[in-house]
C-alpha cells in the first residue's frame, strides 16, 4: 500500500513537470509566432506608405511575401490561438492566447501598432 502511494506521488510530480515544460515551449512559440507577425504587419506598412493590410492573407498573397503562411487560419498552433481583433489601415491588434487556459498556456500575449508587446494571464 505505502509502494503505490509512493508511486502515484511520483507519478503526479512527473505529469506536472511534464505539463509545465510543455506550457513554456508553447509560450516561448506563441511569443515567436506573435512577434513574427507584428513585423511583417510592420514591415508591409513601411512599404505601403504607412498602411497596414486589412486582412492577414495579404501578408501571404503580396510581392514579396511578408509571411511563409497564415498562423491566425492554421491556429490552435502549439497550444495557442492566434488571431487580429483589429486590422485596419491606420493600425492593428493581434492576439495569441491558450487553445486551454492553465493546461496548453498561462498567457494571453498581445502585440498592437508599432509593436507593442504585453502579456496578461489568462483566466480559467
Amino acid at each position: 500500500m505505502i509502494i503505490i502511494a509512493t508511486l502515484a506521488l511520483l507519478l503526479r510530480f512527473a505529469i506536472d513537470r511534464i505539463i509545465k515544460f510543455n506550457i513554456s515551449q508553447n509560450e516561448s512559440n506563441a511569443q515567436v509566432t506573435l512577434k513574427l507577425i507584428s513585423t511583417a504587419l510592420e514591415n508591409f506598412a513601411k512599404d505601403n506608405h504607412g498602411i497596414y493590410p486589412t486582412t492577414p492573407s495579404l501578408l501571404i498573397t503580396s510581392k514579396p511575401a511578408y509571411l511563409d503562411k497564415d498562423y491566425i487560419t492554421l491556429s490552435p498552433s502549439k497550444g495557442y490561438n492566434f488571431g487580429c481583433s483589429r486590422l485596419e489601415p491606420s493600425g492593428y491588434s493581434c492576439y495569441a492566447s491558450p487553445a486551454r487556459c492553465r493546461l496548453t498556456g498561462v498567457m494571453v500575449y498581445t502585440v498592437t501598432t508599432g509593436s507593442l508587446f504585453v502579456s496578461e494571464e489568462c483566466e480559467k
